[in-house]
């Protein structure tokens, strides 16, 4: 796929997956004979993954570590009991720093929704009356 359908694929602009392809996130898995951008299903994967953790706050280097475990983890079989522990703890800190931030964004949005009735009530009540 040329860059141009990835974008439509994952909702990211032109610019970010360039940006994150500067940045050492995504590589294009080869280059046309006139040098355009082609990605795979597995880079759409991975930008998806991205896509999903920055509304959570993490950076581009939390981005970078934790593809990089998880990379390892899917495509060496041979890591010895240690290594795959050590990149599965990995893992699963960032996976408990979602979880985290995803209850702090249904709090913000319990807060927001409580905030939105509350303004909607008093236009209600504030209304002028309709003609019968």
């Amino acid at each position: 796929m040329q860059i141009g359908e990835v974008a439509a694929r994952t909702e990211l602009s032109l610019r970010t997956i360039r940006h994150y392809e500067e940045s050492g996130l995504v590589v294009p898995s080869a280059r046309s004979r006139g040098g355009f951008r082609l990605y795979t299903e597995t880079d759409v994967a991975r930008l998806m993954v991205i896509r999903r953790m920055k509304p959570l706050g993490f950076t581009l280097d939390q981005m970078r570590d934790l593809l990089d475990a998880t990379d390892r983890l899917d495509a060496d079989a041979a890591l010895d009991a240690d290594e795959r522990e050590t990149l599965l703890k990995r893992v699963r800190a960032y996976q408990q720093e979602a979880a985290e931030q995803v209850e702090n964004l249904r709090v913000q949005l319990s807060r927001a929704e409580d905030f939105e009735g509350t303004l909607r009530a008093r236009l209600e009540r504030n209304a002028p009356a309709s003609p019968a």
